[in-house]
């Protein structure tokens, strides 16, 4: 692997976790249950990419990573997930919003 470091070798827990309770997020991937969801077949989408949902707990995985419990109110799923695969929605930098230009404030309606 030479000079890379993977991106699951980082222990996450030397940080504090990148989200906060009730911070709204949303899925920067399709999250497919892996068997640990009850209630739905292995390989049913739980969550598309552009969902919006709220981080209800924080847990740890393997004593190295943030684990991300997520509500999506939409869909009544709540799902487990890493850093990864959210991105905030409530603490955008001041570029991007720039970026969103009229987007921005629809993002505020949606709170």
């Amino acid at each position: 692997m030479g000079d890379i470091a993977r991106d699951d070798d980082t222990v996450e827990l030397v940080h504090p976790p990148r989200f906060a309770m009730g911070e709204r997020v949303a899925s920067r991937s399709v999250i497919r249950n892996d068997g640990t969801y009850c209630g739905h077949d292995i390989g049913a989408v739980l969550v598309h990419k552009g969902d919006v949902g709220y981080v209800r707990s924080i847990g740890t995985f393997l004593q190295q990573f943030y684990i991300y419990a997520v509500e999506f109110t939409e869909t009544g799923h709540q799902v487990g997930m890493r850093a990864k695969e959210l991105c905030t929605l409530d603490h955008l930098p001041d570029e991007v919003i720039a970026q969103l230009g009229e987007r921005a404030a629809l993002l505020q309606t949606l709170r």
